[in-house]
């Protein structure tokens, strides 16, 4: 299904756009556009890449000249950029609903204009039950995506937009574990927010194997959570520790604006309709219209006692936390650039 197509990705020069690079330069894609609006790493990828298949457009997705101009021709798009860190969302939450929600919608428009075949929108656990503008703004951004998906069915486009919602990406720009690993090389505190507050612990090719998914099986208007284990911050901060041999003491800082105890991937209303794909949750859309008199239905669907949350979900202990984080490429450089072994199972 890539043989000489178009792929975009918004945000393609963050972590998820470099991992969705290396797996697609030697696929069958005919050109692999990269739309994002920071100069700086669009050249430093165009340098390290050198790959004819990638085409870097600088622009911005608050801007619908821009992402239009830049769909002309696309075939398929991942839309991945976003402003993502909660705490300066919180203080600028117009910024967040500039980007997160307006920059998806001129997103959406512009493949609908432009008759782009598939488009997968990415989300967070963070648009359930949400509490902060960051969360706010992506559940937003789903029920576009699933908007634009019932114009697509009305009109008859053979066209498909999907959403894919996951948790905390490890290792990712911005996120604790590198912090975790600065504090403990330069022996400073490990700076933790609240020890008993649980995250989902995902790891980058998990992001990337969700959003194919979503891209291969996915129906209009699908949102596809993929399963993934958890673990407090408490958890994963002794499991650092242990594996870089470290003393470093835990100072206990307070939660920051807009954060949660435990974060959720699927609430309550949504378990009831969610259809069980082993790896994967699948949430249809609901396709009725507005005329709900037309619908009949003789038994509702039974609302489940819970959602599927990071605190609910499989909790890791130190020894499977310390294992899974072997597994990510980043925490082994971080341990051989310390000259720790690194002993993989």
């Amino acid at each position: 299904m890539f043989k000489g197509k178009t792929l975009l990705i918004t945000g393609g020069t963050g972590s998820f756009g470099n991992a969705m690079i290396k797996g697609f330069l030697n696929s069958q894609l005919k050109e692999i556009r990269i739309f994002s609006r920071d100069e700086k790493k669009q050249e430093d990828m165009r340098i390290e890449y050198k790959n004819e298949k990638l085409d870097f457009i600088l622009g911005d997705v608050r801007n619908f000249n821009d992402i239009n101009q830049a769909m002309m021709g696309v075939d398929f798009v991942f839309h991945a950029a976003a402003l993502k860190q909660v705490p300066s969302c919180e203080f600028y939450p117009m910024q967040a609903v500039q980007t997160n929600i307006l920059g998806a919608e001129n997103v959406l428009e512009a493949a609908a204009r432009n008759n782009v075949q598939r488009v997968v929108v990415l989300s967070t656990d963070k648009a359930v039950y949400p509490i902060n503008t960051m969360g706010m703004s992506k559940a937003l951004m789903e029920k576009l995506a699933v908007s634009k998906a019932r114009d697509t069915r009305v009109k008859n486009i053979e066209a498909v937009y999907t959403a894919t919602r996951y948790g905390n990406v490890m290792c990712s720009r911005g996120s604790i574990i590198p912090l975790f690993i600065k504090q403990i090389k330069e022996g400073l505190p490990l700076t933790i927010t609240n020890p008993k507050m649980t995250r989902f612990m995902m790891s980058l090719q998990d992001s990337v194997e969700l959003v194919m998914f979503a891209f291969s099986q996915g129906n209009p208007g699908d949102i596809l959570v993929q399963k993934s284990p958890g673990a407090t911050i408490e958890v994963l901060a002794q499991a650092l520790k242990e594996l870089f041999n470290a003393n470093n003491e835990i100072k206990i800082i307070g939660e920051r604006h807009g954060e949660k105890l435990f974060e959720t991937l699927c609430s309550k209303e949504e378990m009831a309709k969610a259809e069980d794909l082993g790896d994967f949750y699948r949430i249809p859309a609901d396709f009725r219209d507005l005329n709900y008199s037309k619908y009949v239905q003789e038994n509702a669907p039974a609302l489940l006692d819970d959602e599927y949350n990071s605190h609910n979900t499989h909790r890791l202990n130190v020894k499977e936390l310390k294992e899974l984080l072997l597994t990510l490429d980043y925490v082994q450089d971080e341990l051989k650039s310390g000259g720790i072994e690194v002993d993989v199972v």
